[in-house]
């Protein structure tokens, strides 16, 4: 081999490790797009850009959807329609039947039954959103949109209502340990998933001209009062709120107490409006609304 061929041949060696040396680089995660680098968007000392994202996204998205303002529904996910809590109170019967001793037995008993009660709730739920949406309708759609929690039980039933008056509704979902999915009575383009509760708080609340609160657990309750918190502490604007179910809401918690003992004003306690019927809540509403 003379010099020349030898010199290509080590031109050649050194072109292969600069080659390699590149493509190192290239596939180094150093080297990715920010925002296409999920190891480092994913980074606790990114989370106040994530934050920030969950806030932009489904409001650029509700903009571009013309929706101006909405009438947010809370309520218990675990509360269901009528036919389904039915064969839950069934199927517990059957277990009791088997084991009739069974202590685990006799309390899902009382729990099925307790469900199948609050079943009404679905259908006061899905009632109301059918009346709020054939107003949203009034306004082009644009207006009194209904937006819910996106889950099961009251939240469905609400964009359920929605949906049987031909109306689009809001769902917001969020990402919990045990498996969460979305209605399927939601609008699509208006189906959000967040991460963050307090992003997802925030949503709820920036077009909203009303709150509806159905009984409901930890989570309908976390809701409810940091609303209550935010028109008490002004740190928002009034609007009304009317909870749905007095038998339920006056037994979960002594408001009266609350004033009684110092801890609330009587005017805290007028933030808020019980009735039992989605008639009764609509026209509770409609008459704030000036409709």
């Amino acid at each position: 081999m003379d010099k020349k061929d030898v010199k290509n041949n080590l031109l050649s060696i050194e072109e292969e490790q600069l080659r390699l040396a590149r493509k190192e680089r290239m596939n180094h995660p150093s080297y990715r797009l920010a925002y296409d680098d999920d190891d480092f968007f994913l980074r606790e000392d990114m989370r106040a850009l994530r934050l920030q994202l969950e806030w932009v996204k489904p409001d650029i998205i509700q903009k571009e959807n013309n929706i101006e303002s909405t009438v947010v529904v809370f309520g218990g996910a675990r509360f269901k329609e009528k036919k389904k809590a039915e064969q839950q109170l069934l199927k517990a019967r059957d277990e009791l039947s088997k084991n009739p001793d069974s202590e685990e037995s006799q309390r899902k008993i009382k729990i099925a039954e307790s469900v199948c009660r609050n079943s009404r709730f679905y259908e006061e739920s899905r009632l109301l959103a059918q009346k709020i949406t054939r107003l949203s309708q009034q306004h082009g759609g644009k207006e009194f949109v209904v937006v819910t929690g996106g889950g099961p039980g009251v939240m469905e039933a609400a964009n359920r209502g929605a949906a049987d008056e031909g109306g689009q509704s809001i769902g917001l979902n969020i990402v919990l340990p045990f498996e969460q999915e979305p209605n399927p009575y939601i609008t699509p383009e208006l189906c959000f998933q967040f991460d963050y509760f307090a992003i997802r708080k925030m949503h709820f609340l920036k077009r909203a001209k009303g709150l509806v609160a159905f009984p409901g657990g930890f989570g309908t309750l976390d809701e409810l009062f940091e609303t209550l918190t935010l028109i008490q502490t002004k740190k928002m604007q009034p609007f009304p709120i009317v909870l749905i179910g007095k038998e339920y809401w006056s037994r979960l918690i002594d408001f009266d107490f609350l004033a009684e003992q110092g801890a609330v004003s009587e005017a805290d306690i007028k933030l808020f409006h019980m009735v039992d019927t989605a008639g009764d809540a609509y026209e509770h509403l409609s008459k704030h609304w000036g409709k």
